[in-house]
């Protein structure tokens, strides 16, 4: 997102002072890099959806408008679908997301179980079953987008510091500056905040409290003994269990869960897919009973507890401070879109995308926006 935001300001102008502080420029421990790399249209709110739209058209482009001393980045983005399978209770919800994505031109169907065996014969949806296929979801990779926007924003001129802000500055309701772990303390009338995870701690440093939580997630690579005819899509059971095919043959298999810790924890455990999620995918994939975990990762989401929703914007109450925060797992494909506007944001451009639904006011009101429909 950091990257991103800098990029887009950047491009628009080259005379802006613009540095990107980076507790890890390897990004061993950034979400971005550590994601799955999804972007999906089915969304149900109307913003979200349009923010992967333009995900759609960004992504695809990306290579091209990344190039830098005539290298472009590879972000092996393949466009393999999203299989959202619906639980009987929610087909109603479900409808409605599904009827709004088409009033918006999305490319969505709508499968019946018996459509889905046909597709995916490995697969094995209760009768009562449906689902929703996005025919131009897809994957990526996410850690190659990151320094694809490091790389362009630095040949354009932005600076990127290895450092750890450690406080924001201000004074008489404006921002100040930063001061960092190295103990540096540049003077800015402007301050971001990209933190991820760890952007509440940011925020608190200005005695501003957010509703974000660093929350673990786990995924796991197997290696199946029966392998299907082609890559399967992102497919999402309604209990949240998701997998798709990787390259090499593998699957990628992850849920999150209501017991998932808070904090900063890196550890992954085999056991929770040997005992929990192995189980509930063979339920659905009888072909996969016989399974080899290869390795597995743990990554951290960015949860806004109002709503799981992005918040973007000025603070109200400080300015110059501005957000783009609480992604809750969506801000890689949401990086394009929220980039460009907050930009046109901060430079007081007109907005391509209106996306002043997300603003931080809403969270000092506590007036959740919501989704529908999905997971």
């Amino acid at each position: 997102m950091g990257s991103s935001i800098a990029y887009h300001l950047i491009r628009r102008d080259t005379s802006l002072k613009l540095a990107v502080v980076e507790r890890d420029p390897t990004y061993a421990r950034a979400s971005s890099a550590l994601s799955m790399g999804n972007a999906r249209i089915q969304f149900s709110l109307g913003e979200n959806i349009r923010i992967s739209q333009y995900a759609f058209s960004a992504l695809a482009r990306f290579e091209e408008e990344m190039i830098v001393n005539e290298i472009p980045p590879n972000i092996s983005y393949r466009r393999e679908g999203n299989l959202m399978i619906i639980d009987p209770d929610m087909t109603d919800a479900a409808k409605q997301a599904f009827s709004l994505q088409q009033e918006l031109d999305c490319r969505v169907e709508w499968w019946s179980s018996e459509d889905i065996r046909q597709r995916y014969p490995l697969y094995r949806p209760a009768d009562t079953d449906s689902g929703t296929f996005g025919t131009e979801d897809g994957h990526f990779d996410g850690y190659a987008v990151v320094m694809g926007y490091r790389k362009k924003a630095a040949s354009l001129g932005a600076v990127y510091l290895q450092d750890s802000v450690t406080r924001i500055l201000h004074g008489n309701g404006h921002v100040t500056g930063i001061e960092t772990a190295s103990g540096d303390s540049p003077a800015a009338p402007i301050v971001i905040n990209c933190a991820g995870a760890w952007a509440a701690d940011v925020a608190l440093s200005a005695g501003i409290d957010l509703p974000i939580l660093p929350i673990m997630r786990q995924v796991f690579a197997i290696d199946t003994a029966i392998k299907p005819d082609g890559p399967l899509p992102l497919t999402v059971l309604p209990s949240g269990l998701y997998f798709r095919s990787e390259t090499g043959g593998l699957l990628l298999v992850g849920k999150s869960m209501d017991d998932d810790p808070v904090g900063f924890d890196f550890s992954w455990d085999d056991k929770r897919f040997m005992d929990v999620l192995w189980p509930e995918m063979a339920a659905f994939v009888p072909a996969f009973d016989r399974a080899k975990l290869v390795r597995g990762w743990a990554g951290l989401y960015a949860v806004n507890t109002l709503d799981s929703n992005a918040i973007l914007g000025e603070w109200p109450e400080l300015g110059g401070f501005y957000l783009a925060n609480g992604f809750s797992g969506h801000g890689l494909q949401q990086a394009p879109a929220v980039g460009r506007y907050m930009a046109e944001v901060i430079l007081n451009l007109p907005h391509e995308l209106d996306l002043s639904i997300f603003s931080p006011k809403r969270i000092l009101g506590k007036k959740p926006i919501s989704e529908k429909g999905v997971i």
